[in-house]
Order: structure tokens, then C-alpha cells, then sequence
């Protein structure tokens, strides 16, 4: 299937940068009101896509979302839920821990979501393009050519230049691992916001997104997102939706880290400098 891309133009102003909804709606009140406070508008916010997930509240999390209608690309569970598939495509190793749990979310998710959902996945992009402080910048879920890949700070630069190439662009703005980070390879940076509806296995509740600034050149800097996590642990519990994560909710720490290489893995219950 041909990808869709999206180009803005060019933005100004400061931009909202977040990924990794993950059906968590007091997480997605949370960076609106974050929005709200920065004065930025809807237009200049950006999802990276997985507006659903793992949490209790999808339909609502997507009615929000539209409502609130800023901007997003297809993560791959929009993929999965657009195309009528039985699992959530987020790659996970089959037979693991993620891949059990899958099963019990993915399908609460799907059996959620009024019919009409799909009408709006079908508008989504598979990447977002624009020009911003003099950068030119292309939004991805996992890579330019795979939706689903797992892409960390320490993966290999092999690993994200397609990307670059693909976009014909010098910064990446990615979600799908989880983890916030920053990465430069020469001129070329590697931005992750983070997901707001789980923590970044740091030990805290709160969750990651991103701001841009274009008022002396180029400024990225993570922020984080405070919110309501003991309803949204009330709402996985009401809908029996896995233990492990409602638990992650409140500790901060993942359940497990089968996805995590092996620098990642070290950092588990370190809060980050970002």
C-alpha cells in the first residue's frame, strides 16, 4: 500500500509534540490543558500515533481526541482497527508477556470503538512533513518504512537514516517505543516526545510529550504530564483489562522490558535528564 504524507508547510510558533494515547483520557486532558496553559492551538499539535491502547476508555479517548482535532499520523493499532485485523501489529515477540496481554486490550479496544472509527483512521497519514526553525521535520510511528519497528537512543544509526532518506528531511519525530529521548548524528536529530498513556518505566506516574519552540532558531524540550492516573487505573480495573499495566500506572515501573535493549533495560526506575 502507497503511504500517505502529509505536508504542513511551513509552522511557527510554539508546536505540541505526543504520542502513545493508549485510550488513556485524563492522560489526553492533561496535554490539552498543557496546550491550553502554552497558548497552543490545536493546529500546531501533533500525535504520533496509538491514540488507542492498553487503557479503559477508547471510544471516550477518541471522541475527546477528534473533538479536540489536532493533528495525527497512523500508529499501528489505528492500522490494525482500520483494516478489520485481530491483533494489534505492535510486534511483539509472539508467545511473550506484551504479546498475552495484547490479546485482552487489543480486543476490548476493538469491541470498544463505534463502527464510524474507521471512517476517521481512513483520514489519517502515515507521516506528517514540515518545515519549522529551520529544520525540515517528518513525524513517524516507528520508522519512515515500518510502522511498527522499535526504535531507541541506543539502536544503531543504520537503523534510522532510511527514515531521513525516505522523508528527504534532517529531524525525525517518532513515537512507538515508549521511551522519550533525544538523538544527533551530525545535523541529524532523532526526537522522541514519549507516550502519555504509560510512563517511561522511570518510576514516576507522570508520562512525556514535547515542546517546540521557534523563537531563537531550533528548541526541543521534553515536559511532563501530569494526570489523573488512579481513575485511569479505576477504568482498567472496571473493564478487567490487564493487572500488569493498571499497576504500571501507579508505579511507574513496566511490567516487564522484552522489547528494551540492553541500555535501555539499565535505566529502569532512573528518571532521565532530557
Amino acid at each position: 500500500m502507497v503511504q500517505k504524507v502529509k505536508d504542513l508547510g511551513h509552522k511557527r510558533g510554539k508546536m505540541l509534540l505526543f504520542g502513545g494515547v493508549y485510550s488513556n483520557l485524563q492522560a489526553l486532558q492533561s496535554v490539552m490543558e498543557i496546550a491550553r496553559k502554552h497558548h497552543i492551538e490545536p493546529e500546531n499539535c501533533i500525535c504520533t500515533g496509538d491514540i488507542i491502547g492498553y487503557c479503559g476508555q477508547p471510544q471516550e479517548t477518541l471522541d475527546t481526541f477528534q473533538e479536540w482535532n489536532p493533528y495525527s499520523i497512523l500508529g499501528n493499532v489505528e492500522i490494525q482497527l482500520r483494516d478489520d485485523q485481530e491483533d494489534c501489529g505492535c510486534d511483539f515477540t509472539e508467545g511473550s508477556r506484551c504479546d498475552g496481554f495484547s490479546d485482552v486490550w487489543y480486543a476490548f479496544a476493538k469491541a470498544s470503538l463505534h463502527t464510524n472509527s474507521r471512517e476517521y483512521f481512513n483520514t489519517l497519514p502515515d507521516h506528517i512533513t514540515f518545515e519549522y526553525g529551520g529544520r525540515t521535520i517528518g513525524v513517524v510511528h516507528g520508522s519512515a518504512d515500518y510502522v511498527s519497528q522499535f526504535i531507541f537512543k541506543s539502536s544503531d544509526w543504520a537503523e534510522k537514516i532510511e527514515s531521513y532518506q525516505d522523508l528527504v528531511v534532517d529531524t525525525i519525530i517518532a513515537g512507538h517505543c515508549g521511551l522519550p529521548f533525544k538523538d544527533q548524528y551530525e545535523n541529524l536529530l532523532w526526537l522522541n516526545p514519549g507516550v502519555i498513556g504509560m510512563p517511561a518505566n522511570d518510576g514516576v506516574t507522570h508520562t512525556w510529550a514535547m515542546i517546540l519552540n521557534d523563537e531563537d532558531g531550533f528548541e526541543a524540550r521534553h515536559i511532563p504530564v501530569v494526570y489523573d492516573h488512579q481513575t485511569a487505573i479505576a477504568q482498567m480495573k472496571k473493564h478487567n483489562l490487564p493487572q500488569e499495566y493498571a499497576l504500571t500506572l501507579e508505579t511507574g515501573i513496566w511490567d516487564n522490558m522484552e522489547i528494551l535493549p540492553d541500555e535501555e533495560r539499565l535505566l529502569q526506575g532512573k528518571l532521565q535528564a532530557l
